[in-house]
């Protein structure tokens, strides 16, 4: 009886458990069905709908049950970026350097041949070169880190009925959001409740001017830009609030998509990198060449072919210069360090000299070239005064009527130079505080105001004067051709006139003027009743150049880098701040970004070299003009800001980020940030990436001239018991400071190789000198018996080692004499050839140093012989740069006559 008892409600509790078990399941099941909802499909949706579709009560919000299993479908709201190498791989890819992969051959070639002092020199060297890369970038890693370590972005979030401050990555596809006035938007939104709310969308679009937005479902149709009921993540509040539905987060938003683009675009390769890749190829070559040259005499000669190999390769080791790595690197982290010192960080270490080559620099508008804020730039009253810049201590009635009324119908405020609300009457405000007249304001109190609204374009306030027994007053502000209506009257001094036809036909031109220079047009009155107002005047708003823009513009059209805007803007204000900042000299062709939709990519390249301004573009827009620039053979910079410049910046030979207004995303996908977001900055990069590659070409020609005349005389060395020649020069040469007349160059093509013609031709003529002028020594001092004496020894090193110094000061530069460069410029080379000079002094006059080198004392006249000797390397090459020079100019005037 007992058990029965016990049986009944024990199988009960099973079916319950059963029951909530398979309840759970299915709530889970539900729960996964949810799906993130494309932009275009949820502004169709109207609120019964979207609450069906991700199972949520809009009041209330999800549960925490439905958010945990939301979470393990669709994950965090968070981007993990697919290239987080670690350090020892980072490190490892340095070593894929083919001048690096020859130098490692070479040392291994080294090893076999028994040469074990060469093994250990050209090991050392390589992993000097590797480690100092690695550093300087790991650096500029952590630099950039520090720069987009921002307050984690966070959220109000509507859950369980109780409103709750989130972090953004918390949220999952239901969740039910509050944005109100400063609110950076945490994940797409579809909004369900709208108080005039405006959002900034600019690092999305391009649009300077914030987005109205509704409620309301749309019927559907244009892109994403025209979506008024939807918020993206990484957009801005300015004013007003909303609420709405998460439909999109992390990677599935449209935030994310850009994300995904950018990763998907490769980097291309810098024009530096391929010029080493090349040089590279050629010293292998060479190398083969000297290897088989060598073995064919052998073979003539009837020797041992393996002997012969042997000596092949110690001579094909030799002639690789394996000083270039770190002098290339030298320089390269020199530049970077310059650049950091002006405030510009540099991710990876070609690219500071990438831009020495760089001939178009395509600029995002909003945040890059212009500040991102609105500014009233002209001022315009109803008597016919013109403004152009801000007059502090105005004496004209006028102007001050005018700029009350934009300050009291005003509903802004600016505070720690931070703009609460609409950016364009936040220019108002800003007008009113810098001609002192910020607190006009507070002389008013507000009875009444009548919003705006984009059916009637104006907005007014009612009044009463706070310290005076005046009636109330009008304030009206919007459109000139809706303000105008409630007008009878116009201000002229203060004093109020009737509005005749002539006037009003004035106003009209004047507002059509100031439209046509891109500027958003403001009319303003005020008066006693709305249809009798008085017309104060107009003020014209826009997002003015940065300062500094418009001189770097015409630095670099000087220097032939053309400059391209590419901005979401309207084609008027595109055009407006193109002229403005002197693009093209002011002959400006534009195209939209449907007409470089419907263009083929080859058409496209053809076209695009003309073009100075794109307006209404998208980011895939920007990606193809990109492109298109590249397949036309230019080498393109783009600068940007914002989520919509992410995939140009990646895809660009460099992307250049804005370090303060930059969005995190762009800041990932640029190679170089400006931290000060000066776009003046980019005309340093400039000087320096052309003055990097001078100096690379200076001490290539210096190291192979070198090296082929050691090659040369490696029969005289063995003979003499000669230790090598070369010192520290080598690398002092990278160290040449930038010269000023660099940025005034064109940009170096990307096909001139490191190792062209000219150089080579002035490489041999140098080898020629030196081999020519030591094997004269080394005839003369030599005695008739043939046997090596140490005055020999002394005589043959010491002119070797003056013909290596006088190379190298004439190998300063390729095109200046040295009396142009200048003596003192560079420290560190003077140090270097004192120390040289010493140093064999030291060897030819100490006693210990006589013994181990086999030297002995030489007198003044043979100094002054080998000194004399020693300059014709020195004397010839400076005579050679004076004949080009002279051809040059003379090349020029001819061009010029025939021109004229």
């Amino acid at each position: 009886m007992r058990v029965r008892m016990f049986e009944a409600p024990s199988s009960l509790l099973g079916e319950e458990m059963m029951g909530s078990e398979q309840g759970d399941l299915k709530a889970i099941e539900k729960e996964k069905t949810v799906v993130a909802l494309p932009p275009k499909e949820a502004s169709k949706c109207h609120r019964e709908d979207l609450a069906k579709a991700f199972y949520v009560d809009l009041q209330t919000g999800l549960s925490e049950f439905s958010v945990t299993q939301r979470r393990l479908v669709h994950g965090w709201n968070e981007f993990v970026a697919d290239n987080t190498e670690p350090v020892w791989k980072k490190y490892l890819d340095q070593f894929k350097n083919p001048l690096i992969a020859l130098l490692l051959a070479s040392a291994l070639v080294s090893i076999l041949t028994r040469e074990y002092e060469d093994a250990v020199s050209i090991a050392m060297a390589v992993l000097i070169v590797v480690t100092v890369a690695f550093i300087q970038e790991y650096r500029s890693e952590k630099s950039l880190e520090e720069l987009t370590k921002l307050v984690p972005p966070e959220c109000n979030c509507m859950r369980e009925g109780k409103l709750q401050h989130l972090l953004a990555r918390d949220l999952v596809p239901g969740d039910i959001v509050c944005l109100s006035i400063g609110d950076r938007v945490p994940a797409d939104i579809r909004l369900t409740e709208v108080t005039d709310l405006l959002v900034d969308e600019s690092s999305f679009t391009g649009e300077a001017e914030p987005c109205s937005k509704t409620d309301s479902p749309l019927s559907g149709g244009g892109d994403l830009s025209t979506l008024s009921n939807i918020v993206f993540m990484g957009t801005l509040v300015q004013y007003g609030k909303g609420q709405g539905v998460v439909i999109g987060t992390g990677e599935r938003s449209q935030f994310g998509e850009v994300f995904k683009m950018m990763q998907a675009e490769e980097t291309p390769k810098t024009p530096l990198q391929k010029s080493m890749d090349k040089l590279g190829k050629q010293l292998t070559l060479f190398s083969f060449g000297i290897i088989g040259l060598i073995m064919f005499i052998g073979w003539l000669q009837g020797k041992q072919l393996l002997s012969m190999f042997t000596i092949g390769v110690s001579l094909a080791v030799a002639a690789i210069p394996e000083g270039l790595p770190i002098v290339v690197m030298v320089t390269l982290v020199l530049g970077v360090l310059r650049m950091a010192k002006k405030r510009v960080i540099v991710k990876k270490l070609p690219i500071v000299e990438t831009l020495g080559c760089c001939n178009v620099i395509c600029s995002d508008k909003t945040g890059t070239l212009t500040a991102n804020e609105m500014t009233v730039t002209h001022l315009v009253t109803s008597d016919g005064f013109h403004a152009k810049e801000v007059i502090k201590e105005f004496s004209n009635i006028s102007v001050g009527k005018l700029v009350e009324a934009g300050c009291v119908a005003n509903n802004t405020v600016i505070r720690k130079n931070t703009v609460l609300g609409q950016p364009t009457e936040g220019a108002l405000v800003a007008l009113a505080m810098k001609m002192g007249l910020s607190d006009i304001k507070d002389s008013y109190v507000r009875r009444k105001e009548i919003p705006f609204s984009s059916e009637q374009k104006w907005m007014a306030v009612k009044c009463s004067p706070r310290d005076e027994e005046r009636e109330d007053i009008y304030f009206m502000k919007g459109a000139f051709e809706e303000v105008i209506r409630y007008c009878t009257m116009y201000n002229n001094g203060g004093i109020p006139l009737p509005l005749t036809p002539q006037q009003r036909s004035l106003c009209q031109q004047e507002e059509k003027k100031m439209g046509s220079l891109g500027l958003r047009v403001l009319a303003l009155a005020s008066g006693s009743e709305l249809g009798c107002l008085t017309f104060l005047g107009l003020v014209g708003i826009i997002d003015p150049p940065r300062a500094g823009v418009k001189e770097a513009v015409q630095v670099l059209s000087e220097s032939g880098v053309s400059v391209k805007m590419i901005t979401g803007d309207a084609l008027e204000t595109a055009v407006a701040i193109g002229r403005n900042i002197g693009l093209c000299n002011g002959k400006l062709k534009a195209m939209s970004g449907e007409e470089v939709e419907s263009m083929e990519q080859g058409e496209l390249a053809d076209h695009v070299g003309q073009v100075s301004v794109f307006f209404r573009t998208s980011p895939k827009h920007k990606l193809k003009i990109i492109k298109a620039l590249q397949e036309s053979g230019a080498i393109v910079a783009m600068t940007g800001d914002g989520v919509n410049d992410a995939v140009a910046l990646k895809s660009a030979d460099i992307g250049i980020a804005m370090g303060q207004m930059g969005t995190d995303v762009s800041k990932e996908a640029a190679n170089m940030i400006l931290v000060d977001d000066d776009f003046s900055a980019i005309m340093n990069a400039v000087e320096e990436g052309k003055g990097i590659f001078h100096n690379i070409k200076n001490f290539v020609r210096f190291q192979l001239s070198t090296s082929i005349s050691a090659l040369s005389l490696i029969t005289l060395s063995t003979v003499c018991n000669l230790p090598s020649p070369l010192n520290a020069m080598q690398i002092l040469l990278g160290v040449e400071p930038v010269d000023k007349d660099t940025l005034r160059q064109p940009p170096r093509k990307v096909k001139d190789a490191i190792l062209g013609r000219a150089l080579i031709l002035k490489t041999l003529l140098s080898a020629v000198v030196i081999i020519s002028g030591t094997l004269f020594i080394f005839w003369k001092e030599i005695p008739e018996d043939k046997a090596s004496t140490p005055r020999t020894t002394t005589m043959t090193f010491t002119c070797f080692v003056l013909f290596d110094l006088f190379n190298a000061l004439t190998c300063r530069s390729q095109t200046k004499l040295i009396l142009e460069i200048g003596f003192l410029r560079n420290p560190m080379f003077l140090y270097s050839v004192l120390g040289s000079l010493l140093g064999q002094l030291a060897v030819i006059y100490i006693p210990p140093l006589q013994k181990v080198f086999q030297t002995e004392n030489l007198g003044v006249l043979d100094l002054l012989l080998l000194t004399g000797l020693a300059s014709s390397v020195f004397i010839l090459s400076e005579l050679l740069k004076l004949c080009e020079k002279f051809c040059s100019r003379a090349t020029k005037t001819q061009l010029h006559h025939e021109a004229v």
